[in-house]
């Protein structure tokens, strides 16, 4: 996966890419905190691997920035520290560190946290992956329960509309007969204007049982209120 690395230690950097590269990822090196903030930016990684202690911006301020550009944490980030874990640990998730390395690192101890990172960040984009999954299904469903709604709320009032219609096409009503279909033709369509109305003003809806097994949006009134 592509990883964006700031270190401002050369030779830390340079170790610290070896092992990401060995490992198969695809490394973006920075020397600052200030060009891992923009290279984030333009283009965000799914891992970001942080120096504590950089020149311009530190790793946990362009942590706090990730994290503020990125409130659903779709970017693992990674702080390398010197610092004592005990004491800087509730600094590093209080900034939105997902995790840390403590220095001096070794190439195995950190091939051993790179494991633990790929499968954490594998699992969290499976999780995206299903509750887009889920979400799209309610949506859908949403969509079917409302396509029943309209249908069970317009079908009558439509089809009377097209009856009257017809009568006064064809030369069927005249006269008052004629005037009739018209109020009729309006009612109708005040009917459905209705249905519109109440569609629209939605905001916590309900479903009901339509047919055994289907269900529909309950447009029976305007704040589309019903039994679920």
């Amino acid at each position: 996966m592509r990883v964006l690395l700031a270190d401002d230690d050369e030779f830390m950097r340079a170790l610290l890419d070896l092992v990401l590269r060995e490992a198969g990822h695809e490394v973006n090196a920075v020397a600052d905190g200030v060009a891992a903030w923009e290279a984030f930016a333009a283009a965000p990684p799914p891992l970001v691997v942080l120096d504590w202690e950089m020149p311009g911006l530190d790793g946990l301020e362009v942590c706090r920035r990730i994290r503020a550009a990125d409130p659903g944490r779709t970017t693992f980030v990674l702080v390398v520290t010197a610092r004592d874990a005990s004491e800087a640990l509730a600094t590093m998730l209080d900034a939105g560190a997902d995790d840390y390395v403590a220095k001096p690192v070794s190439p195995e101890g950190l091939r051993a946290r790179l494991v633990i990172v790929e499968r954490r960040v594998a699992q969290a984009a499976a999780q995206r992956e299903a509750e887009a999954g889920l979400a799209r299904a309610r949506w859908l469903a949403g969509v079917g329960e409302t396509t029943l709604a309209l249908q069970h709320e317009i079908n009558n009032p439509l089809a009377a509309m097209l009856g009257h219609a017809a009568l006064i096409e064809h030369g069927l009503c005249e006269g008052a007969e004629r005037d009739d279909c018209v109020a009729a033709i309006v009612e109708q369509a005040k009917r459905i204007g209705t249905v519109v109305k109440r569609l629209s003003a939605l905001r916590e809806p309900k479903s009901v049982e339509y047919l055994e097994g289907a269900m529909m949006v309950d447009l029976s009134n305007d704040e589309g209120r019903g039994t679920s």
